[in-house]
């Protein structure tokens, strides 16, 4: 191997496409489920540079023959060099983490942090907010120790202004967990979440919910591979190529949800918007037709929903875990806020409108078999389409339009997400 990641699991890692994608080298995910292996493979030295994750930042050090001074300070390696049989320790986290923090306009600086979490990522958090000035950080952990305070203390700490989750708690395919409350952080202006899969985890949910700036770790990921590949090489990369392949990642990995009323066109116009997009379609509904082993009807109909929404909530559950498809989903979907929540940790949603009267009665939908029950259901879902929606379009005419606007509109999103802010900045800087 010339260049790759080692790691104990590595199955989900975005490093290869962000590596090759920043400086065109082969890369290579080496998994190394032992510590036997790991040690195996740091022995034989066959390699130019490699990347280090989970769990073996801080078992390599021993190995490397020379460690900078902010790999030193933090306590763990994640990038090595071999330069003629003698390897060179680094840390790229520390500038990665920067880089996030400054991009976002997230300042540290007098502020009270709390990092959650006490493994290696946490070091490098607690390094990063020292360097920024930060006024006092507060490390929390399952039980407390003499640097750490229990979830119970943390829950008492309501002067907390800048939250960092560094555990995994919330990563794929546990998603849905978080550690805290944050009604109980009533100064609290933002919540970093180094996790980067799912895009939203529930702690960044409720974040957004409150209207509290929530930024995910897919930066830092990009932004630390950027200046590991630029060790790797010798040779400078832009830190505008943070950014732009941040943004190709994020939108390749993200799904589209097409949400809005029975026979509004989001069947159709997903599959077209599927081949526009180079995505997997899927069909909510489909999906529970394969479990059930027959028609929506013969568990659905009017004052007996029940099993029919517990069954979808279930299928979106799934499916928002994942990454990557079109999914159209069912009329009602929005009508409980988990199945919403579920949705929006990977997907982009949007409202597929068609006019109440150009909507069909009947055919196989068992809630809409009228005129007036179509009505009702509208009044009742349109606020619901509108809280949840990313954006809306209008199917009024041929579905390859309307396919051909929803994809604009998913491009506009990551577009503006990943634009160049003008407060940005950059470690060193």
């Amino acid at each position: 191997m010339q260049y790759g990641l080692i790691g104990g699991r590595l199955g989900h890692s975005y490093s290869k496409p962000i590596h090759e994608q920043l400086a065109g080298y082969t890369y290579d995910l080496c998994p190394l489920p032992t510590e036997a292996e790991a040690d195996a493979f740091m022995r034989a030295r066959d390699f130019k540079a490699i990347n280090v994750t989970i769990p073996y930042k801080e078992f390599v050090m021993p190995y490397c023959d020379a460690i900078d001074d902010a790999a030193r300070a933090i306590g763990s390696v994640n990038t090595i060099v071999n330069r003629g049989g003698r390897l060179e320790g680094h840390n790229t986290d520390f500038a990665g983490l920067q880089w996030l923090l400054r991009r976002n306009g997230v300042s540290l600086k007098g502020k009270t942090v709390m990092l959650l979490g006490t493994g290696g990522t946490k070091k490098t958090a607690y390094a990063v907010a020292r360097a920024e000035g930060a006024r006092e950080i507060v490390v929390v952990s399952r039980r407390a120790g003499a640097d750490t305070i229990s979830y119970e203390e943390a829950a008492r700490r309501a002067n907390v202004e800048v939250l960092v989750n560094t555990s995994p708690v919330g990563m794929y395919p546990d998603t849905g967990a978080c550690l805290v409350d944050l009604a109980n952080y009533l100064r609290l202006e933002a919540v970093v979440d180094v996790i980067y899969n799912p895009f939203r985890t529930e702690l960044l949910l409720r974040a957004e919910a409150r209207g509290i700036k929530a930024v995910n770790g897919l930066g830092m990921l990009c932004a630390q591979a950027k200046y590991a590949a630029e060790y790797f090489t010798g040779t400078a990369i832009p830190d505008s190529e943070i950014a732009r392949v941040s943004r190709s990642l994020h939108a390749g990995r993200s799904s589209l949800v097409l949400i809005g009323m029975p026979a509004s066109g989001k069947t159709s116009v997903g599959m077209l918007c599927a081949e526009l997009l180079g995505k997997r379609f899927v069909d909510a509904d489909a999906e529970i037709e394969k479990r059930i082993g027959g028609p929506i009807a013969s568990i659905l109909s009017p004052g007996h929903e029940k099993p029919f929404r517990d069954l979808e909530s279930a299928v979106l559950s799934d499916l928002g875990k994942e990454g990557g498809l079109v999914i159209a989903t069912g009329g009602g979907a929005v009508l409980r806020a988990e199945n919403v929540r579920a949705l929006r940790q990977n997907g982009v949603l949007v409202w597929l409108k068609r006019p109440l009267g150009a909507l069909d009665v009947g055919g196989g939908r068992p809630l809409s078999q009228s005129r007036e029950a179509l009505e009702t259901m509208y009044q009742a879902r349109a606020p619901l389409y509108e809280a949840a929606a990313d954006a809306s379009v209008e199917n009024t005419t041929l579905p390859e339009d309307a396919a051909r606007r929803v994809k604009e509109k998913f491009d506009e999103i990551f577009d503006s997400e990943w634009a160049e802010p003008e407060h940005a900045g950059h470690p060193g800087t």
